[in-house]
């Protein structure tokens, strides 16, 4: 069933493996405001986490402050049933259970990649970087892939703690996300280095997905395995550091793993397009390769995003374009809610 869109002030979170961001929500239409970012270790669930928020945010507004009647939590996980258990952290929390005690009216709750897809058609200027010269042409001629006046169905992955990826389509005058699990598909060889890399992952994992080698989990995988396809030594390093290294031009293994990744996430990039159909653009969220900079533009993305044999042409024709705004799937959560209102799910508690 539905109804219209609980009033504001709305509670809204993007809580992924390592980090749970929350905002505020204070008018229908206004922006998300009042953004906090908690590390998931420092809390026991999301519940916990929302009302350590809530309190710092009732001291800091005092008397403007008015508890939120309903809330959207963007979360890095399926979602089935009352029960929410996070794929990448310890973290779990039953719906029913939030509502009640963060005293909500309505409380929705969708995968974190539903929420980006659902911010992709406001997003514009400094919020996206646009990746490849014929998608910095098609840009040119048309605005960044966010601005396109048509409807065409749209994608969006990205490497984070794991790998997210959701599907955006318009249907009956409104964007409508199509949430999956695509980050555990098997992930594909691009050439025979990648196929020794994977080979090499493989005596670890005896299934390597696309998450087990692209994303902050994976990311030391995925040095390991090129250390022993090149023959060298592979010092313990965690994502973040691997990322740092390869972004200092220091370390050459940091370097030729990055190059790896790149290359592997454009060739799965390039699957998820075609398997969307989405003519309208593929995003890259996530906190990896924001933080790549320029070296994700110059690497072999591109280039792999669009060798799919017969559908280069397709896929030449398709825009790419980073996610620089952290902050973007929040606004997606304000818009879920704002469009379903207190509609109620299978399975939703509420």
């Amino acid at each position: 069933m539905s109804a219209a869109a609980p009033a504001p002030p709305w509670l809204v979170a993007d809580i992924g493996g390592t980090n749970a961001r929350f905002g505020w929500v204070a008018a229908r239409g206004a922006p998300v405001a009042q953004v906090r970012t908690l590390h998931t270790a420092e809390h026991a669930d999301p519940i916990d986490a929302a009302q350590a928020y809530l309190e710092a945010l009732a001291a800091e507004l005092g008397s403007d402050y008015r508890p939120p009647r309903a809330a959207a939590f963007a979360v890095a996980t399926p979602i089935e049933g009352d029960r929410i258990a996070f794929t990448n952290s310890a973290w779990s929390f039953s719906r029913g259970a939030a509502e009640r005690a963060l005293a909500l009216d309505h409380l929705a709750v969708l995968n974190d990649f539903e929420a980006l897809a659902l911010s992709l058609p406001a997003l514009q200027g400094a919020q996206l970087r646009v990746v490849g010269a014929v998608a910095l042409a098609h840009a040119a001629r048309t605005g960044t892939p966010a601005q396109r006046a048509d409807v065409a169905a749209r994608a969006v992955l990205g490497p984070g703690t794991g790998l997210g990826v959701a599907g955006l389509v318009h249907a009956d005058g409104r964007w409508v996300a199509v949430p999956g699990e695509g980050g555990h598909v098997t992930l594909a060889a691009g050439d025979d280095f990648e196929s020794a890399v994977i080979a090499a992952a493989r005596r670890e994992q005896r299934h390597v997905s696309a998450e087990r080698l692209l994303s902050g989990l994976g990311l030391p995988l995925l040095q390991r395995a090129v250390a022993s396809v090149v023959g060298v030594a592979a010092a313990p390093a965690s994502a973040e550091q691997i990322v740092a290294a390869a972004v200092s031009g220091d370390d050459a293994l940091a370097a030729r793993t990055i190059e790896t990744f790149c290359a592997l996430l454009g060739g799965f990039a390039g699957d998820v397009a075609l398997v969307f159909g989405a003519r309208g653009g593929v995003y890259v969220g996530g906190g990896i390769v924001p933080r790549l900079g320029a070296l994700f533009d110059r690497s072999p993305f591109r280039a792999r995003f669009e060798a799919k044999g017969r559908f280069e042409a397709y896929l030449r024709a398709v825009p790419t374009a980073v996610v620089v705004d952290t902050l973007a799937a929040l606004a997606g959560a304000a818009t879920a809610l704002a469009q379903r209102g207190a509609r109620v799910r299978p399975g939703d508690a509420g």
